[in-house]
């Protein structure tokens, strides 16, 4: 799976789990969602059941896009 592809689905999960529309790549997720460090951390889990993917929790630390933390993702697979 691309980079694109990822990044449509990271926004489509978070759209789904967080009752949110009008989610773009570049927006700062925690802001976005209105979300904390705990339901980011949520999305995480989310994307690495969904995907199949692993991604330390440390790994959010500077992450804040959704964009960011498709990138992050899209190496893991």
């Amino acid at each position: 799976m691309d980079e694109a592809a990822v990044t449509g689905r990271v926004l489509e999960l978070a759209r789904r789990r967080f009752g949110r529309d009008g989610l773009a790549a570049e927006d700062d997720l925690f802001a976005a969602l209105g979300v904390d460090s705990v339901e980011a951390l949520e999305l995480l889990g989310l994307l690495e059941r969904e995907l199949g993917v692993e991604l330390p929790d440390w790994e959010l630390q500077d992450v804040r896009t959704f964009a960011e933390l498709a990138r992050r993702v899209a190496a893991r697979l």
